[in-house]
């Protein structure tokens, strides 16, 4: 479910190069998105509506790094009591947890283009590592912003019993996918 976390997190890449480029997550355009069993009969699928971070990336070098922050508070199922729910104790606990983070330092590249980024993900406090999968991944000059825009759609799954978050166990399945849409603008 944290997979907002993760983030968001999505974008991959930049490093220690001295031609890495630091690009900011925008938030307007940032999703990191989950869906999870509800006691076999349907799947439950939310989002987290704030992210916050960055990326640095380096496709020459074919490194970089992910710094994704999601609030935990902003999950959203479109159902009001289910948000409730779900930031209570049995779920994000979001008054002792209010944030979920993706830290990816280890990126695969396939030419210059990030395919993976591996990295660790922290959920109610607990840190485990993740790797999202970059499924599709484009850079252009944004036309209106005049500067470039990355953009990404990434997944991962992992299991929600591995963080702490046991509510619903076993009727409930503990796996957990995410998707996470993310774009990221320049830094000047």
């Amino acid at each position: 479910m944290k997979s907002s976390l993760v983030l968001a997190c999505l974008l991959a890449a930049g490093a220690t190069s001295a031609f890495a480029d630091t690009y900011n997550i925008e938030p307007s355009h940032t999703y990191p998105s989950f869906e999870a069993d509800h006691m076999g009969i349907s799947v439950w699928r939310g989002k987290f509506d704030k992210t916050s971070g960055n990326i640095v990336l380096d496709r020459a070098a074919r490194t970089g790094s992910v710094d994704i922050t999601v609030d935990t508070g902003s999950v959203d199922f479109g159902h009001a009591k289910m948000n409730e729910k779900a930031r209570g104790k049995d779920l994000f606990d979001v008054a002792q947890y209010p944030t979920a983070t993706f830290k990816g330092k280890s990126f695969r590249f396939n030419g210059d283009t990030p395919v993976a980024v591996d990295g660790e993900f922290t959920l109610l406090g607990v840190t485990k590592p993740l790797t999202l999968t970059i499924n599709k991944f484009k850079c252009i000059q944004h036309p209106m912003l005049k500067r470039e825009v990355c953009g990404a759609d990434a997944s991962a799954e992992f299991k929600r019993s591995d963080f702490g978050m046991n509510y619903g166990l076993p009727a409930f399945s503990p796996e957990v996918k995410l998707a996470i849409q993310v774009e990221a603008v320049k830094a000047d």
